[in-house]
């Protein structure tokens, strides 16, 4: 007989709903309520995740080698669709809008520290390396996908906010890119593919603004 810490833990549908609650209480209510900085942002995220995993029991498997094939091969097929914006010239002018918004911090340190810390690290640690292994063991797969996804969407609710966009738009959005994040995890084991693609994704979409608008004021000169 294995000794009591040796033993899996069973999970039940109680700690499954704690679980999807918490993390829409703190991205919506109990970080906003601390008005922190951009820096101190990405550490109370972090720090959040770390401690969202161990107290649900993680299991990201972030060494697999599924996980990374699975995660290239989709990061790349991002890279590639944004290749195709930059060279549509009508694509091509969708992200300069964005590009017009005052950043909070230099281009680098967002994609150097707060894309990939604070928001891909600590939200693929909560949502596919803690969350959906929960929901798995005590929902039907396809409710328990469904249930990741949503509460992925949710947790966007103040952020979209808070910068004027769509918050139903978001939502649903998001939502979408949490069932192809949560294929990723279920199909590798892992969650290192959704947090591969879910990089390439927001460093991608930082950068494609500022590409856009070099591409338009170089091809102005040039005319």
């Amino acid at each position: 007989m294995l000794p009591a810490l040796l033993r899996p833990r069973l999970r039940t549908k109680t700690e499954a709903a704690v679980a999807l609650a918490v993390p829409a209480a703190w991205n919506n209510l109990v970080l906003p309520g601390l008005r922190l900085p951009l820096r101190g942002r990405t550490a109370a995220n972090l720090a959040f995740a770390v401690s969202y995993a161990a107290l649900f029991g993680a299991r990201p498997n972030w060494l697999s080698a599924a996980g990374f094939r699975w995660g290239i091969g989709g990061a790349a097929m991002v890279f590639a669709g944004y290749g195709v914006a930059l060279a549509v010239p009508a694509l091509r002018r969708l992200p300069l809008e964005v590009a017009e918004r005052v950043p909070e911090t230099s281009t680098l340190e967002w994609i150097a520290l707060h894309i990939p810390v604070g928001t891909v690290l600590a939200e693929e640690a909560v949502f596919r390396g803690t969350l959906d292994p929960l929901l798995d063991e005590v929902a039907h797969p396809t409710l328990a996908a469904a249930l990741g996804a949503l509460d992925f969407g949710v947790w966007h609710v103040d952020p979209a906010r808070s910068v004027g966009e769509s918050v139903a738009g978001t939502v649903a959005v998001t939502t979408a890119a949490g069932l192809v994040f949560g294929f990723l995890r279920r199909r590798t084991g892992s969650a290192t593919a959704p947090a591969l693609v879910h990089l390439a994704i927001n460093a991608g979409g930082a950068l494609l603004p500022l590409a856009a608008l070099r591409i338009e004021l170089g091809s102005g000169r040039g005319s």
